[in-house]
């Protein structure tokens, strides 16, 4: 059954109570994005709900704060369980519905998956969680060795679902679904719709309701252009846009593995500051990478779609299809990246000939033609280098030895005597912290806390990208 969507934007016309409206205006939540309109007068019935939304569209807030209205703080068990498809779309879910459960008492939410020691995950459910964000292989490893009890379970959400049955998860996802409750709340959200929807759907939802939201953006806030490229000149057209666009900050596309690294050594040996990410990087690299990424340490990541699912990156100003995806949903997703919230952005596509099968469908989904510009347009509008405005410093040391970002600042802004204003973002990982700082002052920082302290106690310092400094 197709649910139609509410005609209301105002959250005020939801059954939320005072104090989580208050928080939403607080976290700057002004009105309902279209999946939420849709989707929450639905879910907080209780009801069971498909929602499709491109990535970006607020669907993380939609089923947080479902969930957390169904949420009794006082219960000290484990009510309710989001699964994901990456570490990295667990770790955004997690710190949004911390955001959203501002208002509650104290509400605990639990991180499991890969990549992390199960001795620091086996602690924290021993401690009591609420809610749990996880991927589906960790989670069955913690329901195996009996860690993790479903028992109290009233809401099971599956976060973008359509790249899990892409990853193969669908046995996992059933085998976890299993062993919740019957009487449950299940939420399922995807950007697209594949078969293996209607298959979860069938074996582990109760009469769902289902609410769509077109896949299209606004064409005022993300400018989208086409180059004409031959394959001998993709990767140095690349270089091209950059130069004369001059974007803080890029994603890149790239559809292999292969083509992501090519792309980055041509991207450095142009003396871009450019990074890449791909599905088999280790668990560290990764982190890395996304950190430098995200607090502008890095002007360019080039990725593969696999491995750039669920990043949710704030401030992108221009996305690059260095090649055509074939799938032409995927191209929504990919120049959803940019242009979110109140920002806008550029979505720069390079196509050759052999790819004009591929463009074709984009335009039919996107039901607009194509906007085609010649390379010999692209002229460099400076001459100076595209560097990024921060550096990274980091610590080692991190959640472990109970760091936290107070501290990082303290030392930076106390002892050391820079201002508030040179410190960028600071990331406290389980073993490692991440400090953006400006990048005029990188080097002085790095010799006073290298003689200094953090937390009392002197700390081991490196700068992550110091050869750009050299």
């Amino acid at each position: 059954m197709t649910a139609p969507a509410s005609t209301s934007q105002d959250f005020a016309s939801l059954s939320l109570t005072p104090a989580a409206l208050a928080n939403l205006k607080l976290l700057g939540y002004e009105q309902m994005t279209p999946i939420q309109a849709a989707s929450l007068p639905i879910a907080l019935l209780g009801k069971d709900l498909i929602a499709q939304a491109k990535t970006g569209s607020g669907k993380t807030a939609a089923f947080a704060l479902a969930l957390l209205s169904n949420l009794n703080a006082r219960r000290f068990a484990v009510q309710s369980l989001v699964l994901c498809p990456t570490r990295e779309l667990a770790d955004q879910v997690t710190q949004e519905i911390r955001r959203l459960a501002r208002a509650e008492e104290n509400i605990k939410v639990v991180t499991l998956c890969g990549g992390v020691a199960m001795r620091g995950q086996i602690a924290s459910l021993e401690h009591g969680a609420h809610i749990v964000v996880g991927t589906p292989g960790r989670i069955m490893d913690h329901l195996q060795r009996g860690y993790l009890k479903l028992d109290a379970l009233n809401t099971l959400v599956l976060d973008e679902a359509d790249r899990m049955l892409d990853m193969g998860f669908f046995d996992d996802i059933a085998v976890v679904a299993r062993q919740c409750p019957t009487e449950r709340q299940t939420l399922l959200f995807s950007a697209t719709y594949p078969e293996g929807i209607a298959k979860i759907s069938q074996q582990f939802m109760r009469q769902p309701q289902t609410v769509t939201v077109a896949a299209q953006h606004d064409s005022n806030k993300i400018r989208q252009r086409w180059y004409q490229v031959r394959e001998s000149e993709r990767l140095h057209a690349v270089s091209a846009v950059l130069n004369h666009y001059r974007p803080a900050s890029t994603l890149a596309f790239c559809n292999t593995k292969v083509q992501c690294r090519e792309l980055v050594q041509v991207l450095k040996a142009q003396g871009f500051s450019a990074l890449a990410l791909y599905g088999e990087l280790e668990q560290r690299e990764r982190d890395q990478v996304l950190v430098q990424f995200s607090n502008r340490s890095c002007s360019v990541l080039v990725a593969t779609d696999v491995a750039a699912r669920g990043l949710d990156i704030s401030q992108l100003e221009m996305v690059i299809n260095v090649d055509v995806t074939p799938d032409a949903e995927v191209h929504i997703h990919r120049i959803g990246r940019t242009g979110r919230a109140d920002e806008e952005g550029w979505a720069i596509s390079l196509a050759s000939m052999n790819e004009m099968g591929s463009v074709g469908k984009i335009e039919q989904l996107q039901k607009i033609e194509s906007e085609w510009h010649k390379l010999e347009e692209l002229t460099p509008a400076s001459k100076e280098p595209l560097v990024p405005p921060m550096v990274t410093l980091q610590i080692v040391g991190g959640r472990k030895e109970k760091i936290r970002a107070g501290d990082v600042l303290g030392a930076l802004t106390g002892d050391a005597g820079f201002t508030r204003e040179q410190v960028g973002k600071i990331n406290v990982n389980e073993f490692s912290t991440y400090v953006a700082l400006d990048r005029s002052i990188a080097n002085e920082a790095l010799q006073k806390l290298t003689v200094g302290k953090v937390k009392g106690k002197s700390v081991r310092v490196r700068l992550l990208d110091d050869e750009s400094l050299a």
